[in-house]
């Protein structure tokens, strides 16, 4: 009877080991996670934005940098698209909020050096501001 409670408590310590133990790799985790989303904070980007058949382009008007586009909002391209053009390819003028990553090696977007994520529409206008983006 007092082995069996010996092995009880032996158990019972293993399965608190165990727990402990996957505790501790979920904050480690979690930590690592929190530390890798700082360093790609959102950020306002001012620009064109052209939109077709296999393009999606964004033209900074801060730096005249080209970005391929990803539009993860889902608001970008839907908001592009009821402004009715004619053609596609019309720049129009848009305030953006998202993170730029580099540009994958293959694909449609590799002959951009960064792609702009897109997470947040702030303005889309068909008025070029002639004083920002030239």
């Amino acid at each position: 009877m007092k082995l069996s409670r010996i092995y009880k408590f032996a158990y019972m310590r293993l399965r608190l080991i165990k727990i402990l133990t996957l505790l501790i790799a979920v904050i480690i985790f979690y930590s690592c996670n929190q530390h890798g989303n700082k360093s790609a904070q959102m950020v306002t980007f001012r620009g064109l934005y052209s939109f077709g058949p296999e393009v999606k382009s964004f033209k900074d008007c801060d730096n005249s940098r080209e970005y391929w586009v990803i539009d993860s909002s889902a608001k970008l391209e839907l908001q592009y698209s009821q402004m009715n053009f004619e053609k596609p390819y019309e720049p129009v003028y848009v305030e953006i909020q998202g993170t730029k990553i580099k540009s994958g090696a293959d694909g449609i977007g590799s002959e951009y050096d960064s792609t702009l994520i897109v997470k947040k529409v702030l303005k889309i206008t068909k008025e070029i501001p002639q004083d920002m983006c030239n």
